[in-house]
């Protein structure tokens, strides 16, 4: 089955172009639990609530701030975050490339499969076997819906994965752990310790299979829904139906910016686009809501005369 490009550009090092587009590698298999009144059986949603009085608080009084000291903010504007978004450059550009070794896993975090388009599959090839050959994978950089990211270009037999990584700074250093040191003679194994060790690795020993392993806990839940739903023993929510809030932050349509860049740049042979504030909801959202609510209170002045 072909999956949806999520992402369009190319792949760049020295002045080898290669046209790719991004697609998606993993699937998220979770239960999802949905938050449900138990007396009425209503969904239950969230509130933007004000910590301190309790009390709900619309959007459009909401601000963004970063907190630089213990109770001290900074407040970002919409315009200052949008004018610190990464230029949207569709390219993924290879920094480095480093012996794939070298790279611990803990750094790898998204994956992504990388497919040749626009007639680039024989350079795509010759990435890929080179990178096999050489034992290297590629060190990037890419911009994906506004974000830029630190990335490593993978071959995965006849594949190229992008698998977007963590930062230097948001992996943690092990120094303040209490770890064995490797090489220490007081924790080295005795020759029988470690024969016994490995003759029981060896035992457990077998060959890769995903299928092998599921979720439990996914299994487990699933199948008990599964036996109510035959018990007949279900209920039946309602979902209200609710006016999508204003938010006051950048909503980034990457697709409409994937197309503008499209239409714009094709001569180019690159798309290019900039990230566009988004515009703010009519302010007649905001007059349907207040018109009931003066009307009532109106109602409620006149029975109090009545009285």
């Amino acid at each position: 089955m072909a999956t949806r490009t999520l992402w369009k550009g190319a792949i760049t090092f020295g002045l080898v172009h290669i046209p790719v587009g991004l697609h998606t590698a993993t699937t998220e298999s979770g239960v999802d639990f949905d938050w449900l009144d138990r007396r009425s059986m209503d969904p239950v949603g969230y509130k933007r609530i004000n910590k301190r009085t309790g009390k709900e608080i619309e959007s459009k009084d909401i601000v963004k701030g970063v907190e630089y000291e213990d109770g001290q903010y900074v407040i970002i504007s919409p315009d200052e975050i949008a004018q610190a978004y990464p230029r949207t450059t569709q390219t993924i550009e290879i920094q480095q490339f480093v012996e794939a070794a070298e790279v611990s896993f803990v750094y790898l975090e998204r994956p992504y499969y990388v497919a040749p388009i626009n007639k680039g599959q024989k350079v795509y090839a010759l990435l890929r076997d080179t990178l096999v050959k050489s034992g290297k994978i590629g060190i990037a950089k890419v911009v994906i819906q506004t974000k830029q990211h630190l990335a490593a270009l993978i071959p995965m037999g006849d594949a190229l994965v992008l698998n977007l990584m963590r930062w230097g700074d948001d992996v943690k250093s092990v120094a303040d752990l209490d770890l064995p040191k490797a090489g220490a003679k007081s924790m080295s194994p005795s020759a029988s310790e470690l024969k016994m060790a490995k003759m029981l690795v060896e035992e457990m020993s077998a060959e890769w299979d995903p299928a092998d392993y599921q979720d439990e806990f996914k299994a487990a839940i699933m199948g008990l829904v599964e036996q109510k739903v035959k018990a007949g023993k279900t209920e039946t929510v309602i979902e209200p139906q609710e006016e999508t809030p204003a938010y006051a932050d950048n909503v980034i349509d990457l697709t409409e910016l994937l197309q503008r860049s499209l239409r714009g740049g094709a001569s180019k042979g690159r798309a290019k686009a900039e990230a566009k504030p988004a515009k703010k909801s009519a302010p007649r959202n905001v007059a349907s809501k207040k018109a009931p609510a003066k009307k009532a209170a109106k109602s409620a002045r006149q029975a109090k005369k009545a009285a």
